[in-house]
């Protein structure tokens, strides 16, 4: 059952569709800003400046 499940043609889109959709929903939700801001914050912390 999986191999034929992972063997299929439609797998490759239908995971990108629902990847796409996902990341539609994350952003009707307005959380970009949240996931900048943490970038954001990370980087500078590895780069030391904050």
């Amino acid at each position: 059952m999986i191999k034929k499940l992972t063997d299929s043609k439609w797998t490759g889109p239908l995971l990108a569709v629902l990847g796409l959709a996902i990341m539609g929903f994350g952003i009707y939700r307005g959380e970009v800003s949240v996931v900048f801001t943490k970038a954001i914050n990370i980087c500078m912390e590895c780069i030391g400046i904050g």
